[in-house]
């Protein structure tokens, strides 16, 4: 067998420069590059390969180990998970700081690998600096902690591990169902350590991703379960995205007049102003499709893995005859409710569905039911958009500033806070990719780093980044890195002086808005004093960036209107009203309530809770 001498993080590079992946006939290499921050973890191991084969396998420098993984997830995510990077740390801090990188990207089922120094395997030295000690046993660091947030985990602890490691890594990844966070942890020792590898490891290989079919039975039972409604429903999930099934999906619709409701990760499957789109579904959800929802017969869950939102904390589907029918690649998924699970390809089985159901069509009446309740939806947007709410404004009016000035294949994006609720209901979306929204996990801070991912996704698009003054301060270091990569976003920021949309929910539990403003402690010793005098143009402007106050809707055109037209980032920075929200369209979320309280609002907010949990079911 020929070999090749190479230490553990040589041998790591060079595996992941020979890497590619194909579907439908398209193949490109998996891994665009590797993010990382060095340090005695990892600097005489993978960063030194880095240097030795860059800058044909690009290294990105980055400002926060938590902040690169957000960045690799965004672009993962924008390249519908065919492509992803590759993210180093050092050991202790600077893997844990990977921790909920981790976490969002297996929630949300996206591809990132992550190379996690570790402490020494001799243990001679041991304890090293930033070691975590166990009186139990030797075998443990703080790397352990990535196991119940990963697909995949291993640690390499012998550099010829490698050889079996690699592969399997490179398997979960490039799974269309059990993608995540797949986790290497990689004691420093180990990585400079030298061994003769096989030639044929890193020989290219091309993964071919899979378009997966259903049970023939089950298809057949599907389709007469369709056949038979009434009412029928579907919610197009995240898995539309993935499979790139958005033409499939929009044909299907077409074909049988079935309407579609959308999530967040689903947003964009179906273009806004088509006739049977009712927008998003659930708590953050349009009317329309709240109303179809509650009352459907059957409903197609398409790519989704049905959280809350869109079930209402399963208070949304009322009719006590529902069906469910799951379209998903992962089993988990599409067993749920009882469904019939085609567990397969959205986009191969919306196809084989549609030749099945020749001659099959939704009611005349219930299509106009869902055409009008779009046309509604559409004029209830246009009415938020020009509120003329002042003197500060409301955020919906900032959002329709937006998007009506964005081009139509710019893209939006957010993660947590109020934004998501605001922009599922409001964002009127013209292009399939053009909504991106990190809520499996709603991760507060990876706005600004996911924005840059997209960017370096697709560096043809305007990427609008909306974040809240909370999520903004919790994490904007990546504003430097998109400076020093070249890599121009428009981060919009709503300055409403605190943590508006948990303020929202603490109100909905009788707590007032507790410990959500930002304010100075005042006398009675809360936080009621005057609002922080934060000035968040200024920061954008000490990291390289252009910054602007933009507090009327004249004034925030003219700002979105320069930025388009900037050769660098730029951070828009408008005061918006606590108060003055986006309303909600008929659905409830399970906030538990504290059962007693010598408060009474929390009393009255506990009847309330209790009147509106009668209404949840289980879906069995």
């Amino acid at each position: 067998m020929n070999t090749i001498r190479l230490t553990l993080g040589q041998a790591i590079v060079q595996f992941m420069m020979n890497q590619y992946v194909e579907r439908d006939g398209i193949e490109n290499p998996f891994f665009a590059g590797c993010w990382g921050i060095f340090g005695h973890g990892n600097i005489g191991g993978v960063a030194q390969a880095l240097q030795q084969y860059g800058p044909g396998f690009r290294y990105y420098q980055t400002r926060n180990e938590q902040a690169m993984v957000m960045s690799a997830i965004g672009y993962a995510k924008m390249k519908n998970r065919r492509q992803t990077f590759a993210c180093l740390s050092s050991i202790g801090p600077g893997a844990t700081n990977m921790v909920t990188g981790a976490a969002t990207a297996t929630v949300n089922r996206l591809p990132v690998l992550l190379l996690a120094g570790d402490i020494f395997a001799e243990r001679v030295q041991a304890p090293v600096l930033q070691q975590l000690e166990s009186e139990h046993s030797q075998d443990i660091s703080v790397n352990d902690c990535f196991k119940p947030v990963s697909r995949y985990w291993d640690r390499i602890s012998r550099p010829e591990q490698a050889i079996q490691s690699l592969p399997e890594a490179m398997r979960v990844l490039v799974s269309p169902a059990d993608t995540g966070a797949v986790t290497l942890a990689l004691p420093q020792d180990i990585q400079t350590y030298a061994f003769d590898y096989p030639v044929k490891l890193f020989e290219k290989r091309v993964w071919t991703i899979p378009r997966n079919r259903p049970d023939a039975a089950q298809l057949q039972k599907a389709v007469a379960w369709i056949r038979e409604s009434k009412r029928p429903l579907i919610i197009a999930g995240g898995g539309i995205h993935y499979s790139e099934a958005f033409d499939a999906l929009r044909q299907f619709v077409d074909q049988t007049g079935i309407p579609v409701s959308e999530t967040q990760a689903g947003k964009g499957s179906l273009l806004y102003d088509h006739a049977l789109n009712l927008g998003g579904v659930g708590v953050t959800g349009t009317k329309g499709a709240n109303l179809i929802e509650r009352d459907a017969d059957l409903v197609i869950g398409i790519g989704t893995r049905y959280s809350d939102f869109p079930t209402a904390s399963k208070t949304a589907f009322q009719n006590p005859d529902v069906k469910f029918i799951n379209i998903n690649v992962f089993e988990l998924d599409a067993y749920k409710h009882a469904a019939i699970p085609l567990v397969g390809d959205a986009k191969a089985t919306l196809e084989e569905l549609s030749q099945h159901l020749a001659g099959y069509r939704t009611s005349d009446d219930y299509q106009q039911t869902v055409k009008t309740y779009n046309a509604e939806w559409d004029a209830e947007v246009t009415r938020v958009y020009n509120l003329e709410h002042g003197p500060a404004m409301s955020q919906g009016e900032l959002i329709g500033v937006v998007n009506e000035l964005s081009d139509p294949r710019d893209v939006v994006m957010s993660a947590a806070g109020s934004f998501p609720g605001d922009m599922h209901k409001l964002w009127r979306t013209r292009d399939n990719k053009g909504y991106h929204l990190e809520y499996g996990y709603s991760t507060m801070g990876y706005e600004i780093a996911g924005g840059l991912g997209i960017k370096m996704a697709d560096p043809t698009r305007d990427v609008f980044v909306m974040v809240g003054d909370a999520s903004f301060l919790m994490m904007n270091t990546e504003i430097v890195t998109s400076i020093q990569e070249g890599q121009k976003i428009i981060i919009m920021v709503s300055n409403n002086n605190g943590y508006s949309s948990v303020g929202r929910v603490s109100e909905q539990v009788g707590s007032e808005g507790f410990g959500c403003h930002y304010r100075y402690r005042g006398a009675s010793g809360w936080y009621d004093g005057d609002v922080l005098p934060v000035d968040f143009a200024k920061i954008a402007e000490g990291m390289g960036a252009i910054g602007i106050h933009a507090n009327t809707k004249d004034a925030l055109a003219e700002a979105v209107t320069m930025a388009k037209k900037a050769d660098r980032t730029v951070v828009i920075v408008t005061e918006t009203d606590w108060h003055e929200r986006v309303p909600g369209y008929g659905f409830w979320w399970d906030m538990a309530t504290a059962q007693v309280s010598e408060m009474p609002e929390v009393n009255n907010a506990r009847e309330r809770y209790e009147a509106e949990k009668k209404n949840q079911r289980y879906l069995i």
